[in-house]
């Protein structure tokens, strides 16, 4: 051992730190760690091709699907004649990560669209994908200026005439792009979420439109799971000798965290501007019930701050969702 009165290596070889300088440094690794892990999971890409024949509401449909409407900056453009023959990808406005596209290439799943019967086309690609052993959906658009098709009798029958033409166990889904609200339109985002591989379902839930309380609930338990990781983000940085370091990583952390709150409820307000449009709800109405978290003061609890931010968040996507149904 060495000698009371040697002084201590780190004052002597930089390749010794101190205890401080070693603690900090590992806490430092920690939070790039944790936010590594973190970015990761909010940019898991998620590629969805829409196929159809020509005039059958491809384009409409992506719009609906990504709470935009037709007309609107970055909307698949519309029209009687065929608006979408290139493959084109269209991201999601508020996440860029899930990507919705017009064509056939390498796809996490193929939604293949039809406003009347499904043509030879159509079988002919769902023969592909179902050869290349991928997911693929069909979707029966307009339904609703289609009354005789909701008869259960002809539902069967198309499923049947899918079968008889080499389709193994088609999976039909009857949808308004008009009123997601109503019809199959719920139960084709719960059939998504359930058949994509775990790692990508969050990347589906965050961008579907809130068009039910059990999206809703969906998103708020996907965020709460969150919580711990900016929980550990802001205990860690309070754990750094560094005087203002924990202030300086709460205050972005929150903000960003709420951020994305706001967006995944659509609350954001050109979220808000589309529902005031679509319910008839003056927008300055629908501000009056938001309750920004960000106009408090920060608290260095992160954790309890982000809990009461989902609540908050939740229960004004609830009336939002509330003055939809009206």
């Amino acid at each position: 051992s060495l000698p009371p009165s040697f002084p201590p290596l780190s004052s002597v070889d930089p390749a010794f730190p101190s205890p401080s300088l070693s603690l900090s440094l590992s806490l430092a690794l920690a939070i790039a760690k944790i936010q590594e892990y973190l970015d990761r999971q909010n940019n898991i890409p998620l590629n969805i091709a829409i196929t159809g024949e020509t005039g059958s509401g491809k384009s409409t449909f992506i719009n609906a699907f990504r709470g935009i409407k037709d007309g609107d900056a970055g909307a698949a453009p519309t029209g009687v004649r065929e608006t979408t023959k290139k493959p084109t990808p269209y991201p999601h406005p508020n996440y860029p990560n899930v990507t919705l596209d017009v064509g056939f290439e390498k796809f996490d799943f193929f939604i293949i669209l039809s406003d009347t019967r499904f043509r030879e086309n159509d079988v002919k690609l769902a023969r592909e994908v179902q050869r290349m052993k991928k997911k693929f959906y069909f979707v029966r658009s307009k339904i609703d200026n289609d009354y005789e098709l909701r008869n259960a009798v002809r539902g069967v029958q198309l499923l049947r005439c899918l079968q008889e033409q080499g389709i193994q166990s088609p999976q039909v889904f009857l949808v308004s792009s008009f009123e997601l609200h109503l019809h199959d339109f719920s139960l084709l985002t719960e059939t998504l979420e359930r058949e994509l591989p775990e790692h990508k379902r969050n990347a589906l839930l965050f961008a579907m439109p809130n068009i039910s309380q059990q999206i809703i609930n969906k998103k708020k338990e996907a965020f709460q799971a969150k919580i711990k990781w900016y929980a550990s983000l802001s205990a860690v940085g309070a754990a750094v000798p560094v005087p203002g370091l924990s202030i300086a990583v709460d205050a972005p952390l929150l903000a960003g965290v709420v951020t994305q709150y706001v967006f995944g409820f659509g609350l954001d307000r050109p979220s808000l501007k589309r529902l005031a449009e679509i319910t008839g709800v003056p927008f300055d109405d629908l501000m009056t019930v938001i309750i920004s978290p960000l106009a408090e003061s920060l608290s260095v609890c992160v954790c309890v701050c982000v809990c009461v931010c989902v609540c908050v968040c939740v229960s004004v996507s609830q009336i939002s969702l509330l003055a939809c149904s009206c």
